[in-house]
């Protein structure tokens, strides 16, 4: 049977980190900003191009919309990223998938969990400050401003919210039992919801 997790996530939470253990367990593809790697290949471009873009809000005063085609560079890779995930769930293939909106884009594939890690907000700040080699103030700040960037981005291309529980099969909280705990958790609720 075939799975996809997505998971949203808190900037702090460890999110990225739980989808990468989750994927070694469960022996599947984990995909995140290494999709951009794919998609260049594919179209014969450069990923360090298309990462500049990488789950960034559209920037009007910037871009244009005429007939449904947008000259907004973030709007371009946000949907080539969607038409590689929709690609991808066809393809029968299990995997799991960090952010890009997956939640919503993948919604009516009938194998999907989606999840999301949110944390304390000390514990984010102690996480980030720890892994970035920064003062508590500056972790602080950096949490704001990535979770406003991500909020930004999955607001505008999605009808849920950011967040919000009711948008996602699970919302569990890293701090609680820690990194490799909540993989233990989430791992058993896969294994469960998969047989």
């Amino acid at each position: 049977m075939q799975f996809i997790i997505s998971i949203g996530r808190e900037y702090g939470s460890g999110g990225h980190e739980i989808g990468r253990h989750l994927a070694e367990r469960l022996g599947v593809d984990f995909c995140d900003r290494n999709m951009l790697d794919r998609i260049a290949e594919e179209k014969d471009t450069s990923a360090e191009n298309l990462r500049k873009y990488d789950e960034t809000p559209k920037r009007f005063l910037l871009s244009r919309t005429v007939r449904g085609f947008s000259n907004s560079p973030e709007e371009i890779i946000a949907r080539m990223q969607f038409e590689y995930l929709e690609k991808k769930a066809k393809s029968g293939e299990s995997f799991i998938v960090v952010g890009r909106c997956a939640e919503s884009v993948l919604k009516d594939c009938e194998g999907l969990i989606s999840l999301f890690i949110t944390g304390d907000e000390d514990a984010k700040i102690d996480r980030v400050a720890e892994h970035r080699s920064m003062t508590r103030d500056q972790a602080k700040m950096a949490i704001l401003r990535h979770d406003k960037k991500r909020k930004a981005y999955h607001n505008y291309y999605c009808e849920g919210k950011w967040g919000d529980s009711r948008n996602y099969e699970l919302t569990i909280n890293s701090s609680k039992l820690g990194i490799m705990g909540t993989v233990d958790i989430l791992e058993q609720y896969i294994r469960l919801r998969t047989q």
